[in-house]
């Protein structure tokens, strides 16, 4: 038999999704699995995206533009300029989903053998891509004990070698939901100046931001137009996941411009997705009033809880929908692996991810997991209960 290539045999299971056959087979069962362990929003997508697709009279579904439709790119540049970033459409790449948009900005800001800075943990797509690319991951570490807070900048300027080309950040983050302020981000704008590195930065999750201060974009940089590259989705916004529509955003035109050769192999994004991502860019703001009003509550009930339970310990995320949390076992991967083959609680039981796959240093992360409050609040308090019976039970401690 043909062996695969060593490239794509390194590639590793993504954490988020390896364990969904045992989730399925538990569901076979009989059993009720809480999904505490995927980003897929139950919030209901924008009233104004289904009376789109009700009024769509398309006779053919045909190629679009290899850099994304002219109307969808000019309706998200006046989404920028409504958030004070002076962005027009010559600056944007729709990408098939926002995985499109960071393999993309990996590929031409690296060759072979180069560097990327990430903080740690980090969305574990990074680790793929990165390796599709051949490229190496350089971690500069957070800690849980400190709510993953950025490290002081000289911890970035230690990590910096010849191959390194960028820095790659998710703000706010996924996994931590941490929200890095205008300081911190202008600090590492100043890292990327001072070195001539890209700062890629993904903001998928802009608007889910909970801090005072309102949510602090890499593009409001000041003369760092050739540095930055914006990654951004209808994904998570417009609880849209299944359209595959994001972006690239730049003042880099030679990025812009290599960003569409890329986009010309694939030949273009998705007609239909970029259709309703166009129409969603007239949600109104209340839809995100009430969306962030609910997922706070989801986070105060899933991180008072867990932190209730013996022996867990779960800061309080800032951003985003997610949180990191240490439990009372030596191998969290083993540990959501039994809750769905080995365990039910009045005929139910939950799924989590192992936060391990998230770190990039070998050891780190060993007894974390990472919990999605995308879910309604009276199945977070199933999942609370279905977790903490689970750990008073689970019998490798």
């Amino acid at each position: 038999m043909p062996e695969i290539s060593k490239k794509s045999g390194s590639i590793p299971s993504s954490p988020i999704r390896k364990l969904v056959p045992l989730a399925d087979a538990a569901k076979e069962r009989g059993l009720t699995v809480y999904h505490l362990n995927i980003g897929q929003p139950d919030v209901p997508s924008p009233q104004v995206v289904f009376d789109a697709l009700r009024k769509c009279d398309m006779k053919l579904i045909p190629y679009t533009n290899s850099a994304g439709n002219l109307s969808y790119r000019k309706g998200l540049a006046r989404y920028y300029n409504n958030l004070g970033i002076d962005i027009d459409e010559s600056q944007i790449i729709v990408t098939t989903g926002g995985s499109e948009a960071i393999s993309i900005a990996v590929s031409i800001a690296c060759d072979e053998g180069d560097e990327l800075i990430v903080l740690e943990p980090f969305y574990t797509n990074y680790t793929t891509l990165a390796k599709i690319c051949d490229v190496t991951l350089t971690p500069v570490q957070t800690d849980i004990r400190n709510n993953f807070a950025l490290p002081d900048i000289s911890e970035f300027e230690k990590k910096i070698g010849p191959r390194t080309k960028g820095i790659l950040i998710c703000n706010p983050g996924n996994p931590t939901g941490c929200v890095y302020t205008r300081e911190e981000i202008e600090q590492l704008g100043a890292i990327a100046r001072k070195h001539d590195l890209f700062l890629m930065v993904d903001e998928v999750y802009r608007e889910f931001c909970y801090t005072d201060a309102p949510h602090f974009s890499a593009l409001k940089l000041n003369d760092l137009d050739d540095n930055v590259i914006l990654i951004d989705s209808v994904s998570k916004r417009y609880s849209l996941c299944g359209v595959r529509v994001g972006c690239i955003v730049s003042r880099n035109q030679e990025v812009i411009k290599t960003a569409l050769k890329y986009g010309q192999s694939r030949l273009c994004s998705p007609a239909l997705g970029q259709y309703v991502a166009e129409a969603a860019l007239d949600t109104p703001k209340e839809y995100f009033a009430a969306t962030k009003k609910e997922y706070i509550a989801r986070r105060n009930l899933l991180v008072n809880g867990v932190n209730e339970i013996p022996g867990c310990f779960c800061p309080m995320p800032q951003g985003a929908f997610y949180a990191v949390a240490e439990l009372p076992v030596k191998d969290a991967d083993r540990f959501a692996t039994w809750l769905l083959t080995d365990f039910s609680y009045k005929n139910s039981t939950v799924q989590i991810t192992p936060a391990a796959g998230f770190y990039a240093t070998p050891g780190r992360g060993l007894n974390q997991v990472r919990l999605a409050y995308v879910i309604e609040q009276d199945k977070i308090r199933a999942s609370l209960e279905c977790l903490r019976k689970g750990l008073e039970t689970y019998p490798e401690k």
